[in-house]
């Protein structure tokens, strides 16, 4: 059976040299110690800006909660960046902020709750050594109580104006930017592990590729058959 290297091996023969080059640039840049949830967004330029924003930082999962408002994206603003990032749904029946909120920290995340309460963490100085990921809500109400609740830090944006908040878009900016800037100076271990890399590249050519699944299932039985 063909391993995930040697299947991208295989598949990446029917990916230009650029792009290849590309995802040998790019790839290594790539995290899941940093992640993003969103929830109830609903207006479609926030929602494609901080897609654009993860991909463009290096954070490669984002998580979706639609409880009230559907997660709808603006082609226009994304520039495509969807499609290199994952992103996870929760839309089920009962409370999907707390479905999402156990499965993180479930996964060895620490939820972090954005907040304007004083004494809380700020980008600058939360901890990075454990798996975080930031939770943004609604300008309106900001987070459910279920995610406040369940988040293990608080984290707060300097403000030095008389508007109460930023957009939703621009604190994901402002945190992600120097969030992963101090990470990028101060160690490797929010890097992507070798199997996950290429994972990774494998699941970026399958994207990429004109009828990927169909020409896999070819290289397989082609393995399958030299065995």
């Amino acid at each position: 059976m063909l391993t995930d290297a040697e299947l991208y091996d295989r598949l990446a023969t029917f990916v230009s040299d650029n792009k290849r080059a590309l995802f040998d640039r790019i790839a290594p840049e790539r995290t899941r110690h940093v992640t993003v949830v969103l929830e109830d967004i609903y207006q479609p330029h926030n929602a494609s800006a901080v897609v654009r924003t993860c991909d463009l930082l290096g954070v490669q999962d984002i998580h979706i909660i639609e409880n009230r408002n559907k997660y709808v994206m603006n082609p226009d603003v994304t520039l495509g960046s969807s499609k290199w990032t994952d992103m996870h749904r929760y839309r089920g029946d009962g409370d999907n902020s707390l479905t999402c909120a156990e499965h993180l920290q479930q996964a060895g995340y620490h939820i972090v709750a954005t907040s304007p309460r004083p004494g809380c963490f700020t980008p600058h100085d939360i901890p990075l050594d454990k798996p975080l990921a930031f939770c943004f809500g609604t300008e309106l109400t900001g987070l459910a109580p279920a995610l406040m609740d369940r988040a293990d830090l608080h984290m707060r944006i300097p403000m030095y104006g008389f508007t109460e908040s930023y957009n939703i878009s621009v604190s994901a900016a402002i945190t992600l930017f120097t969030v992963m800037e101090r990470l990028r100076t101060g160690g490797d271990h929010w890097r992507l592990p070798a199997d996950e890399l290429i994972a990774l590249k494998l699941s970026w050519a399958r994207k990429t590729v004109h009828s990927a699944a169909h020409l896999e299932e070819r290289l397989r039985r082609e393995h399958d058959a030299h065995r």
